[in-house]
């Protein structure tokens, strides 16, 4: 090969290689672009987009981004996309989904303590709910799937559920008296549901709304925000806040994928998730006043009824509990001020 076609190839090599440290420079300082990822983590809940529990997770997968320096991704499947709650916990255990967002009420069946939570008005009010949340219980909760391949990462807020019906408010336990009421898949829940008086109905999230159109069930519980962003309105017109139970939603990941991460990853996705719960109060706080007010707005009779006689209805479930470890939570949750 002659000089002048030396020159040539040389020239071509340096042509290739000034482009690709440009891409490469160009890509680098694109924020929107993930760069070296090492580690993609999938997150599945059945929740819509717009939810603010959704939004809170949204925020860790930034914060995660941020900490990593983008080495380390969180994709979110919302909508029941991975399937339902207690799906996705099963692949959690199997180390086929690596983290996912569910209630605390089906995850009783999983992590049997965590029933402790879904017990009516075992909470005074929000104030406490949140003692208790980020205390020692908290964490013991958050810790007690371990063994069982689950790991809690925090815990959001889900508000406080209560009763909306197609068919007539619900002004005391006398008007639930022989509906069908939708719960999650808690024997928690479904204890409450029959010491009112009603027929407990368990039916997945994504499925409700036929099941009210349909009058499969005469009613549902839930928090504002989720009783407004699921159109579940348009088919029951009545809101009873009687405010019968906090039951938080948690964050859990897989113990496979957990004990698969460097201890450096292990402690972002845990400073990530922390501070998503933290954040994701806040906008909780707006979401459910905004919720009740776009209620009203939209024609939905909201009531509010005294608890007391649904408190006492409900009451012997605390004194029916047979499960040590439950009742020592009990004891240390009514302990905290």
């Amino acid at each position: 090969m002659g000089r002048a076609g030396s020159t040539i190839i040389a020239t071509l090599l340096l042509a290739v290689l000034v482009a690709t440290a440009a891409a490469t420079a160009y890509l680098r300082f694109r924020p929107d672009i993930v760069h070296d990822v090492e580690h993609v983590l999938r997150l599945g809940h059945g929740l819509p987009a717009d939810h603010p529990v959704h939004e809170g997770m949204v925020y860790m997968a930034e914060r995660l981004h941020e900490l990593s320096d983008g080495t380390v991704e969180l994709r979110i499947y919302p909508n029941e996309q991975l399937g339902t709650e207690t799906h996705c916990t099963e692949q959690l255990q199997h180390g086929v989904l690596d983290m996912a967002k569910i209630s605390a009420a089906p995850m009783e069946t999983f992590v049997p303590e965590v029933a402790v939570v879904s017990l009516p008005y075992v909470f005074r009010d929000s104030e406490h709910y949140w003692a208790v949340l980020d205390g020692e219980v908290g964490q013991e909760l958050l810790e007690a799937g371990v063994p069982r391949g689950l790991r809690g990462l925090c815990f959001y807020d889900a508000g406080a559920r209560s009763f909306y019906t197609v068919d007539g408010m619900v002004r005391d336990p006398a008007d639930l008296e022989g509906k069908r009421i939708r719960v999650q898949e808690s024997p928690t829940a479904m204890a409450l549901v029959r010491r009112l008086g009603g027929s407990p109905t368990p039916i997945s999230w994504g499925e409700l709304y036929s099941a009210l159109e349909q009058r499969v069930v005469d009613g549902a519980e839930n928090n504002p925000p989720s009783f407004l962003q699921s159109n579940h309105y348009r088919v029951a017109r009545y809101f009873s806040l009687n405010e019968h139970a906090r039951v938080p939603d948690v964050l859990l990941m897989s113990e496979d994928t957990w004990q698969r991460l460097p201890e450096q990853v292990q402690q972002w996705v845990q400073q990530a998730a922390r501070e998503s719960s933290e954040h994701q109060r806040h906008l909780w706080e707006q979401a459910t006043q905004e919720a009740l007010d776009t209620l009203e707005d939209r024609g939905v009779e909201i009531y509010r009824p005294d608890p007391e006689p649904f408190a006492e209805l409900v009451e012997p479930m605390h004194d029916e509990i047979t499960d040590p470890r439950i009742l020592d939570l009990l004891k240390r949750i009514r302990d905290v001020d």
